[in-house]
């Protein structure tokens, strides 16, 4: 993928080092606090934050094989008791309330069975005066109501970032995973694969009209003296 993607991330997504640099700015984290990646696939998005931030990581993820992958490599990044990684959806992360203070979803909120369910929940885990930085894809054609659907769910839309060169790095990604399927069968085991290629099939005819960007949400904090 070239040095524009860091290797030792290893992201079967979008992630480039440009991205890493606009969540690190946004989520505005301090040390210590808690970071959630939700829909975290092997766990290197997350990890390569939560060292850069020097916070605790919580990865969620609705395959079992990513977890225990993630859970594996957590060492590489940093001390095992500061991330934990589970199963769980975009719609269910299965975290207390407002158990974290920041929250990375990278291209997992498009495969979102209910997006406002997801982003409520995103809201729910969220910690007040939280932020939420998800990478977005829409069509240009028929943008849908994402920033309605984020304020719905108690959001205030804090920063919308432009990612104009994301499709080119889709297309390159996609035709890499159609080339090596026997690779991710054996990584990543046949379901999971699988999915993949079949997304993969799927989206590369409609890259010409895709509109890439990163939205940072914050959840508003709650007045003192509120309840």
């Amino acid at each position: 993928m070239g040095d524009a993607y860091p290797a030792e991330v290893t992201a079967s997504s979008s992630c480039d080092w440009a991205l890493l640099g606009t969540m690190v700015t946004r989520l505005r984290m301090r040390p210590g606090q808690v970071l959630a990646d939700i829909g975290c696939g092997t766990g290197g998005v997350g990890l390569w934050l939560a060292r850069a931030l020097a916070v605790r990581l919580a990865g969620v993820d609705i395959s079992s094989t990513a977890v225990e992958l993630a859970t594996a490599r957590r060492s590489h990044f940093l001390p095992p008791d500061r991330a934990v990684f589970r199963v769980g959806t975009v719609e269910e992360t299965g975290l207390p309330d407002g158990h974290v203070h920041g929250a990375v979803c990278v291209d997992a909120m498009g495969n979102a069975a209910d997006r406002a369910a997801a982003l409520r929940e995103l809201h729910r885990v969220l910690h007040s005066g939280g932020r939420a930085v998800l990478t977005r894809a829409v069509r240009r054609d028929s943008p849908p109501a994402w920033r309605e659907q984020a304020t719905g769910a108690g959001f205030e839309v804090e920063h919308i970032d432009e990612r104009p060169d994301e499709p080119a790095m889709w297309r390159r990604l996609y035709e890499l995973w159609i080339a090596h399927e026997a690779d991710l069968r054996h990584h990543l085991g046949d379901v999971q694969a699988q999915n993949m290629l079949h997304e993969a099939t799927r989206t590369l005819p409609r890259l010409d009209n895709r509109h890439a960007f990163v939205m940072t949400l914050r959840r508003l904090p709650v007045a003192d003296g509120a309840g």
